[in-house]
């Protein structure tokens, strides 16, 4: 059924701006096992289509808990969305819960049961009794066809509100939201403003630093405003406008994201969907440049980001667990590498000669302390020297930090693909 269509078909003269609520369910989720990513995703297209979203809950596969979240969201949206807890296995509880709230029966629908045993014929299964609870549905439900996987979502109106289920499969979900929820919403209710976003991507500055040089914006702008979220090695500033349309958010956007980056210059790498790893592999092709890369402490950080970004013109890598490989690489370029410094430099110039690369990159940590006396896993004492190198040219960049937890080696990552930005932009 394509509930859009009906919405849009059936009217609604008086229409009403729309408050949504998001209900993601499993046990998974409160165990920490999954990461919630899909009512983020779902968010942000509410959002940028005008609807409200005021609450977010979690609740785990226990029917009593499910039917009493669902209850308490009603009485504060109109709509409310559920993702998981749709599918064949006992715990897949959604069903019962939706029925319960609105006090009616769970019932098998005809159709859905014939689509799913054509569907399990065509691939050569047999359909078992669990996977026929997968066509159930709470009666008086409207379901909503799932041309991307087995369990169809369903939606049930009342006097109450509406509860939409979606199934907890990402692809499947964002499909449904963007083919027939959003289009469901748009012909039932009036989401009046859509909210747009600019993320500028900036490396190479803090977030104190990024504060200091836009905190005007940030204090001042009320239509677009600004905010800014730190990361290992980077800083999102992000230009957030609502306006009757994209276009119109734009209008509103571009300005404002024009004084930003007069303000951080070249530290803004990009923006949206681009990350300094596809800025660096654009940059690296346009100059026919190659790179290698010799890293310790950061374990392969620096080497897996250069491979995503390069492709091609990344050529090779050596990752050092001991000093072994380290003192290998330099054990023909003299005896002057008693400092951290002096190893990084020449490092860098034996790794670009040892494999061939027009670019040579060192990531070199040394810690305050052994890693087995060292529990910090971010920010973790020492000193970090990273250098690239190639034929003209050498920069050196030092941290003081040299952790080997996650976030110290994305930092190191982030800080060596800003320090060769820096360095392709100037040759």
């Amino acid at each position: 059924m394509d509930i859009g269509m009906q919405a849009q078909v059936g009217g609604n003269r008086n229409k009403m701006s729309v408050n949504v609520e998001i209900v993601s369910i499993g046990s998974e989720l409160l165990l920490g096992q999954i990461v919630d990513t899909n009512s983020a995703w779902i968010s942000q297209r509410l959002a940028e289509n005008g609807a409200n979203v005021f609450y977010k809950s979690c609740v785990g596969d226990n029917l009593n808990r499910m039917t009493e979240v669902l209850r308490i969201a009603l009485e504060r949206a109109d709509v409310v969305i559920t993702g998981g807890g749709i599918g064949p296995t006992q715990d897949d509880l959604t069903r019962e819960a939706v029925a319960g709230v609105f006090g009616v029966k769970v019932v098998t629908d005809p159709e859905s049961l014939t689509e799913l045993r054509e569907r399990f014929q065509n691939r050569g299964f047999i359909l078992t009794k669990n996977n026929e609870r997968q066509a159930q549905i709470p009666e008086g439900a409207k379901v909503i066809r799932n041309p991307n996987g087995t369990a169809p979502a369903f939606m049930v109106e009342s006097d109450k509100g509406t509860i939409i289920s979606l199934p907890g499969v990402p692809f499947e979900m964002k499909w449904l939201i963007t083919n027939e929820i959003i289009p469901y919403l748009r012909g039932k209710y009036d989401l009046g403003e859509t909210i747009h976003y600019r993320v500028l991507k900036v490396a190479d500055l803090g977030e104190s630093a990024v504060d200091h040089e836009i905190g005007h914006l940030i204090a001042e702008s009320s239509n677009p405003t600004v905010g800014v979220l730190a990361r290992p090695g980077q800083v999102d500033v992000r230009i957030a406008a609502r306006a009757a349309n994209m276009d119109d958010a734009n209008v509103l956007i571009e300005p404002v994201e024009a004084e930003v980056r007069g303000l951080l210059g070249n530290h803004v790498f990009g923006s949206d969907d681009e990350t300094i790893e596809s800025v660096i592999g654009e940059m690296l092709s346009e100059r026919g440049a190659t790179v290698a890369v010799y890293e310790d402490l950061s374990a392969g950080a620096v080497s897996d980001a250069m491979r995503t970004a390069a492709g091609k013109s990344f050529l090779e890598a050596i990752v050092a667990n001991t000093d072994l490989p380290r003192d290998r690489l330099i054990s023909d370029r003299g005896d002057n590498h008693s400092s951290g410094e002096e190893r990084a430099y020449a490092l860098a110039d034996a790794i670009r000669e040892h494999s061939g690369s027009t670019i040579g990159i060192a990531v070199h940590g040394i810690p305050d302390a052994p890693e087995s006396e060292n529990s910090a896993v971010n920010l973790g004492k020492g000193d970090t020297y990273i250098v690239i190198s190639d034929e003209h040219n050498t920069e050196m960049r030092h941290v003081r930090s040299a952790g080997s937890g996650a976030p110290d080696r994305r930092r190191a990552a982030m800080y060596a693909f800003g320090t060769l930005r820096q360095h392709l932009l100037a040759s």
